[in-house]
């Protein structure tokens, strides 16, 4: 099958690699449809995250089970999968609690030995634990396909921050970062009943798709001057629940900045190029709570599922360009030099 590897910093290439196979009996072999390109792809592709020149990559995915090993109960051949961006068995006791990316037997799609989601197929340990069952209609509708492969990663990750940051109806939130997952903090936000949410970002074309997704208020500058728009949007005071979506020593410490007194932040974003780290300090002295980290979105697809196949919420303007298997490598491309959002692979 074809698959895309990366060799070294933006040296990205689609190759023949053997096809996958049922290895274990809870294994399971799915055909992919759909996958897309994470920002989060991006730091691999920049070299700050370091890979084994020829690894696998990818880890959101959607597609065809075509081959179940014989101790999956869940699923069969031809059944429409989601899968979210880490693998769990969904028997041990981190699986119970909710916190899936915590399992021992669990792992990120695109790791050393194992099948990433920018590939034509992917053996799925645990398919059990792991997968989720999408309507089988669903395969021959694309917008709506489109809509659930968010929910292999950013809206659920956009949800997690949401939850971390303690979003609830009436509440103001502050959005920094204006990438896929910051934008589907905004829909979470909207859909936990925020009555004001306030979106970071410098991009017109993100922005108005924040304004699509609910919010209220464009900040269209950074650093210190964002930190006064909101203060000035909030009386004074700041946001109840900011959603960090960005994972840089500024885009936190302009979280910080923007909280209210006694306010949470929920932080999503992959961290890098923090050098000198929270001044705990002032978060000490205004009670501001910190949450999240990597999201358990396997715990969130069937709540979110519902809301996207009744209509409630739709992720999919997040994607803004569309590629074939073998123009991967453009779209990598186009994300790093930022003319796309978020790269659909077909």
């Amino acid at each position: 099958m074809r698959a895309t590897v990366i060799h070294a910093p933006h040296d990205v290439r689609v190759e023949e690699v053997p096809d996958p196979a049922v290895q274990h009996p809870t294994d399971a072999v799915v055909r992919v449809l759909r996958a897309c390109i994470c920002g989060s792809d991006l730091w691999a592709y920049r070299g700050v995250a370091a890979r084994v020149p020829g690894q696998r990559i990818g880890h959101e995915f959607l597609g065809l089970v075509e081959e179940a090993g014989p101790g999956v109960r869940g699923f069969a051949a031809g059944d429409l999968v989601v899968a979210p961006f880490v693998w769990s068995d969904g028997t041990c006791e981190y699986c119970a609690d909710g916190l899936t990316t915590s399992c021992p037997q669990g792992g990120f799609w695109g790791s050393v030995g194992s099948d990433g989601g920018q590939g034509e197929a992917v053996r799925v340990p645990f398919a059990d634990g792991t997968l989720v069952k999408l309507p089988a209609d669903a395969a021959s509708d694309d917008h709506l396909l489109t809509a659930l492969l968010a929910l292999s990663d950013v809206m659920g990750t956009g949800h997690h921050a949401a939850l971390g940051a303690g979003v609830r109806p009436g509440s103001t939130v502050a959005v920094v970062g204006d990438g896929a997952v910051g934008l589907c903090g905004v829909l979470a936000a909207r859909r936990l009943g925020a009555e004001r949410i306030i979106a970071l970002g410098r991009h017109r074309a993100r922005t108005d798709i924040a304004l699509t997704f609910g919010a209220t208020d464009i900040v269209a500058v950074r650093g210190d001057e964002a930190v006064a728009a909101v203060r000035e949007l909030t009386g004074g005071q700041g946001a109840h629940a900011v959603i960090e979506a960005v994972g840089t020593e500024q885009s936190m410490a302009t979280a910080v900045a923007v909280t209210r007194d006694g306010g949470a932040i929920g932080y999503v974003g992959v961290p890098h190029g923090s050098g000198t780290g929270l001044d705990l300090s002032d978060m000490f002295d205004r009670n501001i709570s910190l949450r999240g980290g990597v999201a358990p979105v396997r715990t969130y697809i069937p709540e979110l599922l519902a809301d996207v196949l009744d209509g409630t919420i739709d992720p999919s303007p997040v994607f803004d360009r569309t590629v074939a298997l073998d123009e991967v490598p453009d779209g990598y491309r186009a994300m790093d030099e930022r003319t796309a959002l978020k790269v659909l692979v077909k």
